[in-house]
């Protein structure tokens, strides 16, 4: 099969890549790909941010947070953390600065999978193009051979 290109002339390196191309399958399950590479921490930090970025998370966490104030603003004995709730705002600094590094992984992690994706896209629409190429070409011969015989 000859491989059409731009201005004529096609690099040997350029033809094996084609080449190898059109006789190999592309397509690939990107998330599968993905999930052979990933580690114990990516998991995890996908496991954070799916549990961060949820309801479930914001309703506990105000519920939490409703609790520790009004048992430090009405306690009878031991107020461990009375107003204004220094300890409180403590932990809630020391939440923000966990977990929005843990989020930031799993966003760069998820980048990573639609480069993967991206490469494997531009692949299949390369192939594409160089088969559908090849077909114009041969029904361009076949016409041609038709033609001839009429």
């Amino acid at each position: 099969m000859s491989v059409p290109i731009e201005g004529g002339v096609i690099d040997p390196d350029e033809r094996r890549r084609f080449e190898d191309l059109v006789n190999e399958r592309v397509a690939a399950n990107v998330n599968a790909l993905q999930d052979e590479r990933i580690t114990f921490g990516q998991r995890a930090a996908d496991k954070v941010a799916d549990y961060a970025g949820s309801w479930t998370f914001i309703f506990a966490f105000l519920l939490v947070l409703g609790v520790w104030i009004a048992v430090n603003a009405v306690a009878v004995t031991t107020h461990w953390d009375p107003y204004p709730f220094i300890l409180l705002n403590l932990l809630l600094s020391c939440l923000a600065a966990v977990q929005a590094p843990v989020i930031m992984m799993s966003q760069n992690r998820q980048e990573a999978r639609d480069r993967l994706r991206a490469e494997n896209d531009y692949e299949v629409n390369l192939k594409a193009e160089i088969l559908l190429e090849h077909l114009i070409e041969l029904a361009a011969e076949l016409k041609a051979m038709q033609e001839r015989k009429a």
